[in-house]
């Protein structure tokens, strides 16, 4: 497993937050119907930027973890990795990460995914479960109580 390490993410890393959205997310939305525009996936990169962290692996930036720890359940509101860095863990283990965090914390943690990400079966190994969902996507939390 590389090394890897989160840093905040500010306004000099919107070019590298706006190609990472468009290279990891593109797909899934027009699988489901939905147009990549850019305002609105624009709106989705600014939205909680201080929430943000970049997902640096071996010096490189590759990622980004977004979540919202404010509120309760916390919120996964963004994971997304570069398409060369996915299948080799690193997800997994900043997920991991998080939920150890929320543990500690006593706290749920929920997320939103579009139905039919592959993401999903990573989700569900971790102990992710449906509370709720729309058209396009799937609400799904962890419960530290189930954790225990």
């Amino acid at each position: 497993m590389p090394r890897i390490f989160l840093r905040a993410a500010g306004e000099a890393d919107l070019p590298f937050l706006r190609a990472l959205r468009a290279q990891s997310m593109r797909v899934h939305l027009e699988r489901v119907g939905v147009p990549y525009e850019a305002q609105a996936q624009e709106a989705r990169v600014l939205y909680r930027l201080d929430c943000a962290r970049i997902v640096v692996s071996d010096g490189a930036e590759v990622g980004l973890l977004k979540v919202d720890r404010e509120r309760e359940p916390w919120e996964l509101i963004q994971i997304q990795l570069l398409p060369a860095c996915r299948g080799q863990g690193l997800g997994e283990t900043l997920i991991r990460d998080l939920l150890a965090e929320a543990a500690t914390a006593g706290a749920d943690v929920e997320l939103s995914v579009l139905k039919g990400n592959p993401a999903q079966r990573l989700y569900a190994r971790l102990g992710f479960r449906a509370v709720g969902e729309d058209a396009l996507a799937e609400t799904l939390r962890w419960s530290v109580l189930d954790a225990a």
